[in-house]
């Protein structure tokens, strides 16, 4: 079975429960936390995390919006991306 990592990032405004949404929209999708990387800068809340999938029938799309629709409750901005798209992105 093949896998897909891909790099999920939440910035927005520091409020209780937070991390706990956004990973349990992570497990209902069968999302792997590969590594992780949170902080809190006066208020203001940031996270990534490098995530893997080993279903070869992943919707992503459906995912991102099930992480998208999560950030909303909580008024954070999350953004899912293949591990490949954000390094080229992310490349100098």
């Amino acid at each position: 079975m093949s896998s897909s990592r891909f790099v999920i990032t939440v910035i927005g405004i520091d409020r209780v429960g937070i991390v706990a949404g956004i990973t349990a929209v992570m497990a209902t999708h069968n999302v792997n936390i590969v590594d992780i990387s949170q902080t809190i800068m006066q208020g203001l809340f940031t996270m990534i995390m490098l995530a893997e999938i080993t279903d070869e029938n992943f919707d992503l799309s459906a995912f991102q919006n099930s992480m998208t629709d999560e950030g909303r409750k909580f008024g954070v901005e999350v953004k899912v991306q293949h591990e490949d798209a954000f390094t080229c992105m992310h490349r100098i």
